[in-house]
């Protein structure tokens, strides 16, 4: 009888958890897909801020890989719309790799670099 009682709970458990990772996998409304773009849009980070390296994703999310070449790894996830990272002035240099070149903005000591059109999984190597 409690092997039964404990299969129920376990069953019942095993959906919760499901349902509610469906619901958190399932895309945002329309209306908070524009809200974080314009906020997105709406706060411009001044040029001098940037540092070495900005990377802001506009588009819905991203991976992000960062290192400083042959060591470190200071960055390793995937950003969503709205997120940002920079890095200040690198003595050895950093590789990137970016996962969708598309959905990002990527500035080089303060200069937008176009990637959109690159294959996913584009990298490049900023010299110091």
């Amino acid at each position: 009888m409690m092997a039964i009682v404990g299969a129920v709970m376990l069953l019942i458990t095993l959906v919760a958890l499901g349902g509610y990772f469906l619901y958190r996998s399932l895309p945002s409304t329309a209306a908070g897909v524009s809200a974080n773009a314009s906020e997105a849009v709406a706060a411009p980070v001044d040029s001098d801020e940037m540092g070495a390296l900005y990377i802001r994703v506009v588009g819905e999310s991203s991976t992000v890989f960062v290192r400083v070449p042959g060591g470190d790894v200071l960055l390793d996830q995937e950003l969503v719309q709205g997120n940002s990272v920079h890095y200040r002035e690198n003595a050895q240099g950093l590789e990137v790799a970016i996962g969708d070149p598309a959905a990002v903005e990527v500035y080089v000591n303060g200069d937008h670099q176009d990637i959109s059109d690159r294959d996913a999984g584009h990298s490049f190597t900023l010299n110091p």
